[in-house]
């Protein structure tokens, strides 16, 4: 039996810094950057994630050739995963640079076409999304936004004929 698998080949320390300075790079490329959810991405998008993941693991593991390296090196990223949420609960501050504000795509009878293009929503979209909610037009809406969670939300009007 082979027990080199169990040995770390480059130092754990390494390892740690390389998954934590990744991890930091890709959760601001994530947040500030993808927006959309899962469900709403696009080939180019699930590219894109797996390219940057490709990328991310060669850059993490330097010349990590067994079971050892990789374990820490997920470990080190759970552990960022778990502290920042944990984080994020506890303390607002933070929340409010981890979690991504909603944006108001759509106000008072008005489209706001420059949040919509910022974050790369058509008018189509929020058709659909209005469609989905039972409603006919734009005029039955007080609000539409884009959530944190990269879904858009509607808020009817409250006297709708549509509802």
């Amino acid at each position: 039996m082979n027990t080199d698998i169990w040995i770390f080949s480059v130092s754990p320390w390494e390892i740690m810094i390389r998954g934590s300075l990744m991890y930091w790079f890709l959760f601001f490329i994530f947040r500030f950057i993808l927006r959309r959810d899962v469900g709403s991405m696009e080939v180019g998008d699930i590219l894109f994630i797996v390219i940057v993941a490709d990328a991310a693991q060669n850059a993490m593991s330097a010349n990590a050739t067994n079971i050892a390296d990789g374990m820490l090196l997920v470990g080190t990223l759970v552990f960022w995963n778990l502290l920042l949420d944990y984080l994020s609960f506890r303390f607002p501050l933070i929340r409010g640079v981890v979690v991504a504000p909603s944006i108001i795509l759509y106000k008072d009878v008005i489209l706001l076409w420059r949040n919509m293009r910022r974050e790369f929503v058509t008018k189509d979209e929020l058709l659909t999304k209005l469609r989905e909610e039972g409603l006919q037009e734009l005029t039955s809406v007080k609000e539409i936004r884009l959530e944190s969670d990269g879904k858009i939300s509607i808020v009817k009007l409250e006297n709708t004929k549509d509802s």
